[in-house]
């Protein structure tokens, strides 16, 4: 059970982190009710650390293993994620599985690639002229209309993917270009770090022109110098590995620590008696990791040097070291061995999530561990995550809004134009490639800069960043939102 002590000062923040409401405050002192599952975020919480666990179970409850958290439900009672209910000594799925997605709308064929691209077609300014471009061809005996102009959009800018395991920053750091904010750094997606460059607050203020000139150099495939805190520095252009601080980056990560555990945990159980997986998200240790019991390993008295989260994973604190941990050799992952459990003799392996770094000690009689050479089986373990690694590489997509006057020259109904975009009945591409249209107001895009015409934007000194807009329409929508029919032009005509 989880046991209180006399330091509990009835402050009450285990009780409002506490996901199933098992805690109260009674008398100034937490009180633990009985479907408490011992999931361990009030001990990770509580500032007194007057909270612990204890091994003890009470009758009936069962351990769920559908995650690492291991909560012990007791009967009747959810774990805490809410998910799997213990009825009667068994873990049930407490929603029935949905076998029927949602019906989703897709747009017509015939529309989803425009007639003629907007890249070198001009823009007709002020915004209640027509479109440059308004064309006009037979695709399958329907009328189809593509209507283009290279719009000035000041709501806009790039997120860039870069897929390396290596420290840039933290979230919410800024990205300088030649001393001047044009960005920040974005949260973290699996196995890369994001940033972001541009937006409307970046572009109309004082370091505007260079956002802008950034925003266009990187979405038309150019190399850009850019740093992070005016200390880390970044060279990046899309489809290429990007280099920071002087180093090319070669591999992605397979996965965070736990990851590579659950990938390789048999083995590793057939090359070592014990394998920590450095990796600043999750640091795996396979003996107690959940993969590990899996395959018949228990845990060997090896602690990593990290906080732990839950079976044989722990969290590594942020640097520049290995894996973008602390860490800077593989002896430092080694926290402690616990000769009580261990036997000297033993062997450890530690390795980064791309195969790159590696090393194998050998557990001595006093705790302590001595690196050893390489065996052949070591190394084709590490040989093996990062055979399994994709290649680094930089990746731009162009965000932007073209909810605003540029309606104005598609048609005379600024509105039936939004609400024909998010129906599918109207098509947006930029230079050509397909977007993403976000959920709610606006006409707001996402798009692969790949996938675009060769060098589409451009951009004035407004600041404003210059992009290829295309809608794609059955002729019979267009005259439904008040297209400029007078504007059309035979394609073919317009193609010669």
């Amino acid at each position: 059970m989880i046991i209180v002590s006399d330091k509990c000062t009835g402050c009450g923040i285990c009780k409002k982190n506490c996901p199933i409401h098992a805690i109260e405050i009674v008398e100034k002192r937490a009180v633990i009710q009985d479907n408490c599952v011992q999931c361990g975020i009030c001990t990770r919480v509580c500032p007194f650390t007057a909270i612990t666990k204890d091994a003890d179970m009470a009758e009936g409850v069962v351990i769920c293993s559908a995650c690492p958290v291991q909560c012990r439900v007791p009967l009747g009672s959810t774990g805490a994620c809410k998910r799997y209910t213990n009825e009667n000594g068994t873990l049930v799925r407490n929603r029935e599985l949905v076998t029927e997605a949602k019906e989703i709308t897709e747009p017509d064929h015939r529309l989803t690639r425009p007639i003629i691209t907007a890249v070198g077609a001009g823009t007709n300014y002020p915004c209640s002229r027509p479109a440059p471009y308004i064309v006009c061809e037979k695709r399958d005996d329907v009328d189809v209309v593509t209507v283009v102009t290279e719009a000035p959009l000041s709501y806009s800018g790039v997120t860039i993917k870069l897929d390396t395991n290596t420290y840039i920053g933290e979230e919410g750091d800024k990205v300088y270009r030649e001393g001047k904010h044009i960005g920040m750094v974005n949260t973290e997606e699996y196995g890369s770090k994001m940033m972001t460059i541009g937006g409307a607050n970046r572009l109309t203020g004082k370091d505007g022109f260079i956002v802008a000139k950034t925003i266009v150099e990187l979405a038309n495939g150019e190399e850009v110098e850019v740093s992070v805190n005016k200390t880390t520095k970044i060279k990046m252009q899309t489809g290429k590995a990007p280099i920071i601080n002087g180093i090319q980056e070669k591999k992605m990560r397979i996965g965070c620590g736990s990851a590579t555990v659950g990938l390789f945990a048999r083995m590793m159980k057939e090359t070592v008696d014990e394998c920590i997986v450095i990796d600043h998200h999750v640091i795996g240790l396979v003996s107690e990791h959940l993969a590990g019991d899996a395959v018949g390993m228990t845990w060997s008295g090896v602690t990593p040097n990290a906080h732990k989260s839950s079976r044989g994973r722990y969290f590594g604190d942020h640097g520049d070291g290995i894996g973008g941990t602390t860490l800077k050799s593989p002896r430092d992952a080694i926290a402690s061995v616990d000769m009580r459990i261990a036997k000297a003799g033993m062997r450890v392996m530690v390795v980064n999530t791309t195969g790159e770094i590696f090393a194998l000690f050998e557990v001595q009689a006093d705790g302590d561990v001595k690196e050893i050479p390489m065996t052949e089986k070591a190394l084709a373990l590490a040989k093996a995550i990062n055979d399994n690694c994709e290649e680094s590489r930089v990746s731009v997509m162009y965000v932007g809004g073209t909810g605003g006057s540029a309606r104005g020259g598609v048609c005379t109904k600024p509105l039936a134009l939004s609400k024909a975009v998010h129906e599918g009945k109207a098509v947006l591409t930029i230079g050509g490639a397909p977007t993403y249209i976000l959920p709610g107001g606006g006409i707001n895009f996402i798009v692969d800069t790949e996938k675009m015409a060769e060098r589409p934007l451009t951009w004035v000194p407004t600041p404003a960043t210059v992009a290829p807009v295309e809608y794609t329409m059955k002729l019979s929508d267009y005259q439904a939102i008040g297209g400029h029919l007078d504007q059309i032009k035979d394609a073919a005509s317009v193609k010669k």
